[in-house]
């Protein structure tokens, strides 16, 4: 999940005080860190995507794996 130091605010802006880095997101990825920094279980959040987007389910996971594959990129999630 999201690394304890990672800074992020609820209009989507990310900062890693480890590098100085900091990325803006948009709204649906906000929520997604918002709920790995609750503690959400990857089926948890995948569950409350389901529920707040029309939209079908392969899309939603395939999004959301894409997107999780960029923080992993970026540094952003624990090992």
């Amino acid at each position: 999940m999201i690394k304890k130091n990672i800074a992020t605010n609820e209009l989507g802006f990310v900062f890693n005080p480890a590098t100085g880095d900091s990325y803006s997101t948009n709204p649906i990825a906000a929520a997604i860190i918002q709920m790995m920094k609750e503690g959400k279980s990857l089926n948890e959040i995948k569950r409350s995507l389901f529920a707040m987007y029309d939209t079908d389910k392969s899309t939603i996971e395939k999004d959301l794996n894409e997107f999780i594959n960029t923080l992993k990129e970026n540094n952003l999630l624990t090992s």
